[in-house]
Formats: structure tokens, C-alpha cells, sequence
């Protein structure tokens, strides 16, 4: 039986990255709490923390905390119960990892209400969706919206939908790219990839690969080489593109909701790079994280294509 002042002694170090902040946050000492990760060491047979500058969980110790946070959202479950409510005595935190377009677009829309009503917190780790499932793998997150569609181990993976991505630029740029080429030089499709290889595109991160599938997809380009701007927000993105920075991608469900900013031209018309999106989350959940993943599931099939 695993002693749960250590599970939150454990849960606090590697939640804040520090032992001297988990000792604030338990208001113990700082020696009371290493004896305590240490005794959990020594039952287990093995290292759960890996000691710096920045304390972090070995994937034994990930696998503790996703166990410490399921364990968390089930004693709330079983408090309302015994309340005799639908609700806890206190609020409950469900982390999430979500990329910023889906976030920004269909996502808190969609699972707002359920928030509202079942007084729930959420904590978002935003990032790219071809990664978000390493933050449910560590046990940072409950769920998340991932381009992975084989389950981890312990967890379900629900397929959502397509987010469809269309290349995009101002019309002036777009306009500059039609114009023809100098002494006839790359004709068609050809001169358009030229075009657009010498011209700076708008990134969201580094991590961000839609580019590149676009420019494999529809150029039979792998591995090109771009000029290159990072900006790393929704908005500030598609403001980049309006300003004639670049050429980007942006998903239909958020070029439905311009009506009211600056025109965006695309790039070649018709040629969209399809991301199915899939909602990874623990096979056993508590009674709040179901209540989410309810709601994921119904936005997903509300705005995202389906097959």
C-alpha cells in the first residue's frame, strides 16, 4: 500500500520543480520532505526523481503522478457523493493538452458549459498537436487532442475529426507571386514553388510541421528549405499573414470567423492538408474527467469534418 504523504510529497516536487517550493506548498521542511520521497524510493526499488537545477520525475515517477492526479479527481468524485451533490466541496483541476488552434477555436467553446456547471478548473498545456500526447504519456494532463491514433497504454483514443488547413497570404503577396516570371523561367506550379521557398513563411513553432506537409503534399517538396518567421499566438499569427510577412497555414474553422479582419488570399486553391485529430484520455476516468471528455467529444462533432 502506497503511503500518500509521499504520493503528495512526490506529486509537489514534481509539480513545482523544486523541493524547496513543495516544502512551502505542504508547509513541511525541506528535510521532511526528501525523507519522505526517499522512504517511497526505497519501498519501490527505484528512482523517481532526477536531482538539478530543475528537479524532474523519471518515468517511474510520471507514472506516480498521473496515479496521484487520477486518485485527486476520485476522492472529489467520492466527497460529492457523500455530500449527497452533484458538485465537491472544493473545485476540481482537469489538465488538458490541446494545440492553440484547436484551443482558440472549437475546444473552450465546446467544453465551457460542462465547466461552469460541474465547477471545474482547467489547467491547458498548449502545444503542437503532433506532441501533446508526451505531456499524457509524463501524466501532466488527464486528456489530450493529439494526432495519435494508437491508444498509450491505459488510455483511450477517441478519433475526433479533420481540422482542414488551406495555405494562406495577403492578397497583395498572392498578387505579387501571379505576376509573370522573368524571361520565362518556372512556369505554373513550378514558379509558384520558387516563390514561395524564396519568400519567409509564418510559423507558429518550431514544432510546427503543416508547412512542410504542404509543401510535400502538393509540390512533392520534402525536406525544402524557407525563410522563416516564428510566431508563436493565434492571432498575432494571422496578423503576421495580413501585414504580407508570409504565407501560412490556417484551419477553415478559423477562416470562418474573419468576417470582420483584413483578408487572407490562398495560395493555391483547393489544395488543403487534412489533420485528423484524436481525444487521448485515461481508460478509467473519474466522474469529472467523463463529464469532459462528453463535451470534447460533442464540439469535435459539431464543428470539426467528419467522415
Amino acid at each position: 500500500m502506497l503511503d500518500a504523504r509521499q504520493l503528495d510529497a512526490l506529486a509537489a516536487v514534481i509539480e513545482h520543480g523544486s523541493f524547496g517550493e513543495a516544502a512551502k506548498t505542504l508547509s513541511l521542511t525541506l528535510a521532511a520532505v526528501s525523507l519522505r520521497i526517499k522512504s517511497l524510493e526505497g519501498e519501490l526499488g527505484q528512482r523517481l526523481l532526477v536531482r538539478g537545477k530543475q528537479v524532474r520525475a523519471t518515468p517511474a515517477g510520471q507514472a506516480l503522478l498521473g496515479h496521484v492526479r487520477q486518485l485527486r479527481l476520485m476522492e472529489s468524485d467520492l466527497l460529492a457523493g457523500l455530500q449527497g451533490g452533484g458538485k465537491a466541496g472544493r473545485l476540481q483541476s482537469l489538465s488538458v493538452a490541446v494545440n492553440a488552434d484547436s484551443l482558440s477555436s472549437w475546444f473552450l467553446p465546446g467544453v465551457a458549459p460542462v465547466l461552469q456547471g460541474h465547477g471545474l478548473l482547467l489547467d491547458v498545456v498548449v502545444d503542437d498537436q503532433d506532441h501533446t500526447h508526451d505531456a499524457l504519456k509524463s501524466g501532466d494532463v488527464t486528456g489530450c487532442v493529439t494526432t495519435l491514433a494508437q491508444a498509450m497504454r491505459g488510455c483511450v483514443a477517441e478519433p475526433l475529426g479533420v481540422m482542414r488547413y488551406r495555405c494562406m497570404a495577403s492578397p497583395a503577396l498572392v498578387a505579387q507571386w501571379s505576376e509573370p516570371a522573368l524571361g520565362g523561367k518556372a512556369q505554373g506550379p513550378n514558379r509558384l514553388a520558387h516563390r514561395l521557398l524564396a519568400s519567409p513563411a509564418v510559423i507558429f513553432n518550431r514544432k510546427d510541421a503543416l508547412q512542410d506537409t504542404f509543401l510535400a503534399q502538393h509540390f512533392k517538396l520534402k525536406g525544402a528549405l524557407y525563410p522563416r518567421h516564428f510566431v508563436p499566438a493565434v492571432d498575432a499569427f494571422e496578423l503576421a499573414l495580413e501585414l504580407g510577412m508570409g504565407w501560412g497555414m490556417v484551419p477553415d474553422i478559423l477562416l470562418a470567423a474573419r468576417a470582420h479582419r483584413p483578408p487572407l488570399q490562398e495560395v493555391l486553391p483547393g489544395c488543403a492538408v487534412d489533420v485528423r485529430l484524436y481525444w487521448q484520455h485515461w481508460a478509467r476516468e473519474p466522474l469529472a474527467a467523463q463529464r469532459l471528455t462528453q463535451a470534447v467529444r460533442q464540439a469535435a462533432k459539431e464543428q470539426l469534418l467528419q467522415d
